[in-house]
């Protein structure tokens, strides 16, 4: 008797901490049944617990298309990370919402069918449950819904779709990110950098003149990224720089450092060289600030080394306000 009562003692102070999770979290078994579905999955599915414990998950999950290109790898030259993750392929059976082994390595953005019938857009992850030995066990689904995406601040498009599957990508990296800090605490910072010369060039001489700027670009800011920094396009002339420095100040040292980096680009365009330099904006995580307004202050440090002339490193002030260091 006392150990049944320790047992449900137990599964309640579990339960408890799962329900305070803000993310949904959905465990399954070695045979896709689910074994646990935190408060946070009954709310963004709209399915209760009652009836999905020891259940597969429901029919019609997800949307058997969406129009996400999260899965997929982007072009060479619009989106680079310095620390690829490396990860086994997964089976189909290792594999039960079908979201791919990308959806490991990141959250990836998906169309979940809600029990009331409209579609809920989520970012979601998988993770394989493995015992001791290696053997699979079951698997956790993770996810959270994604309205904020839509609404972040973002570079000046240029029609390219592969630019924007890239900024796509890139803003799953930033909700990632983000959302980790605001449970763990472990700050990071934005680098938005935008080519001086990109507008300018663009109309002076085409878009492919103005990609394979970005291309140089980008190949001289890749000697300076740190192991765990990722490095995105982000519209026509502008790049984002996901960095894990711990203060302002050392997120700026960094930002001159690729500053000084991008000068370096070799640009040559009908044989002339053609020098380059970008400007700026450094913004660094704070508790309380939400992504689209750590982006804006970013944006707006950017525009402040323009506004300065360029070639400019600014940073952002709690407050918004930009000023060069």
């Amino acid at each position: 008797m006392q150990a049944a009562e320790d047992q449900t003692r137990r599964q309640s102070l579990l339960d408890a901490a799962f329900d305070g999770i803000e993310d949904a979290l959905v465990v399954l078994d070695r045979d896709g049944r689910v074994v646990l579905w935190n408060c946070a999955a009954e709310q963004i599915t709209g399915h209760s617990r009652v009836e999905r414990i020891g259940h597969p998950l429901p029919e019609r999950w997800l949307h058997a298309e969406h129009p996400s290109a999260a899965g997929t790898a982007a072009t060479k030259g619009h989106f680079y990370t310095g620390s690829p993750a490396v990860s086994a392929a997964l089976s189909d059976q290792d594999d039960p919402a079908h979201l791919g082994v990308a959806a490991q390595e990141h959250a990836v953005h998906r169309l979940l069918h809600h029990a009331h019938g409209h579609s809920v857009p989520v970012m979601m992850r998988q993770s394989p449950l493995r015992d001791a030995l290696g053997t699979r066990i079951g698997a956790m689904l993770s996810f959270y819904p994604a309205e904020e995406i839509d609404r972040l601040p973002h570079g000046e498009g240029g029609g390219d779709a592969r630019v924007s599957q890239a900024q796509g990508e890139m803003r799953e990296w930033l909700e990632e990110t983000w959302r980790s800090a605001a449970h763990t605490a472990i700050p990071f910072g934005i680098l938005w950098l935008s080519v001086d010369q990109g507008k300018s060039l663009r109309r002076t001489h085409g878009a492919d003149a103005s990609e394979e700027m970005m291309q140089s670009v980008e190949r001289a800011l890749r000697h300076g990224l740190r192991p765990s920094e990722m490095l995105g396009r982000w519209g026509e002339s502008e790049f984002l720089v996901l960095s894990r420095e711990r203060t302002v100040e050392m997120l700026l040292d960094h930002a001159h450092q690729l500053a000084g980096l991008a000068r370096t680009a070799d640009f040559r365009w009908w044989g002339d060289r053609v020098a380059l330099t970008v400007s700026v904006g450094a913004a660094q995580w704070q508790p309380e600030v939400s992504l689209a307004h750590l982006l804006a202050q970013a944006q707006s440090a950017m525009q402040a080394s323009e506004f300065a002339g360029g070639n400019q490193v600014s940073r952002a002030h709690a407050d918004g306000a930009a000023v060069a260091p």
